[in-house]
């Protein structure tokens, strides 16, 4: 088999056609677009990296503010109790004092 070399036609050689500079300037705002469209989603993945460091941040300060809301209610439980055995302990020793014996105040 005998090796071919490819020759161009003349035509290739020609200046581009209306058409093929249509196209060519078609590529070229395709191209831009694309790198526009590039740099809007570099900078939304940006943004949603940013967005979910604060989602972070908000969560564990949400679960900081609810294990000292647990420990809050916890300590306000113990002194509602603390509270009432008082009052209860101070009705008891009104009450014995009203009933007790009465002293008689003489003159």
């Amino acid at each position: 088999m005998a090796s071919t070399i490819a020759v161009p036609s003349p035509a290739v050689f020609q200046k581009p056609t209306a058409e093929a500079e249509l196209v060519l300037r078609r590529n070229e705002e395709l191209e831009r677009e694309l790198r526009e469209s590039q740099r809007r989603e570099e900078r939304l993945a940006e943004e949603l990296r940013r967005v979910r460091e604060r989602l972070r941040a908000a969560e564990e300060a949400e679960e900081r503010l609810c294990f000292e809301l647990g420990e809050l209610e916890a300590e306000s439980l113990c002194q509602a109790r603390d509270y009432h055995r008082r009052f209860a302990d101070l009705a008891e020793q009104l009450a014995r004092v009203q009933v007790g014996p009465a002293v008689i105040v003489e003159r």
